[in-house]
C-alpha cells in the first residue's frame, strides 16, 4: 500500500475517492448520494490548505481516503472525510491514514485533529434519546451497538470531547471525538 496525495493520482484517483464516499455514506442522510456529489467533495478537498490523502494497492487503486480542513488558524484540523473500500476494511488502511495525517500536522505544527461521527443511523446507545439536559454525562457512557465509526477513532487514541444533540434530527447526534498530535504543552 501506497499513501499519497489524491492531486498526484490524477482524475482517476478522484474519481474512485468520489465513488468510495458514494458506496459508504449514501444510506445515511448527510451522506454522498450521486457520483457529482462525491466529485465535487474530491474537488473541494483539493483547496488552498486543505489535505487530501490517499491509499492505493498494488495496482494503484484507491482502497482508501482521508482529507483534513484546517481551522482555529491552523491549530486544528478537522478530519474530514475517511473512508476505506469495504473489502479492504479491518486491514490497517484506515490507521495507516490517520498516522499518515497525524505525522503531516506535526510537520506543520498542528495541535489537534478533531473528527464528527454522526450517529444517523442507531449504531451507539445515544441514537433516537433525548440527550438533553445532561449531554456531558451521557457522553461519557457512550457505547458502540452497531459498529460506529467512534470505537475505530478511540482505538486511534481519540477521545470524545463532546455531543452535538439533534445534529442530523431528533436522536441524531454528532460525536466529536479530538487527539493531540503535538506533545508540546502550556509553556
Amino acid at each position: 500500500m501506497l499513501i499519497r496525495d489524491l492531486e498526484q493520482g490524477g482524475e482517476q484517483a478522484s474519481r474512485q475517492a468520489a465513488e468510495l464516499l458514494v458506496r459508504c455514506f449514501s444510506h445515511i442522510p448527510s451522506g454522498w448520494h450521486t457520483l457529482e456529489e462525491g466529485l465535487a467533495e474530491a474537488r473541494e478537498s483539493l483547496g488552498p490548505d486543505r489535505v487530501s490523502r490517499v491509499a492505493l494497492d498494488e495496482n494503484g487503486d484507491v482502497v482508501g481516503w482521508i482529507g483534513a480542513v484546517p481551522c482555529y488558524q491552523g491549530h486544528v484540523w478537522e478530519l474530514h472525510p475517511l473512508v476505506v473500500r469495504p473489502d479492504r476494511q479491518r486491514q490497517g488502511i484506515g490507521r495507516a491514514l490517520v498516522a499518515d495525517l497525524e505525522r503531516l500536522a506535526r510537520e506543520r505544527g498542528v495541535d489537534t485533529i478533531y473528527v464528527g461521527t454522526d450517529d444517523e443511523d442507531g449504531r451507539t446507545n445515544l441514537s433516537g434519546v433525548d440527550l438533553y439536559p445532561d449531554v456531558l454525562s451521557r457522553a461519557a457512557r457512550i457505547e458502540d451497538v452497531g459498529g460506529h465509526p467512534f470505537a475505530f477513532y478511540r482505538k486511534c487514541g481519540f477521545v470524545v470531547v463532546g455531543l452535538i444533540p439533534d445534529a442530523n434530527g431528533f436522536g441524531k447526534p454528532d460525536i466529536l471525538m479530538a487527539k493531540r498530535v503535538e506533545s508540546q504543552g502550556p509553556q
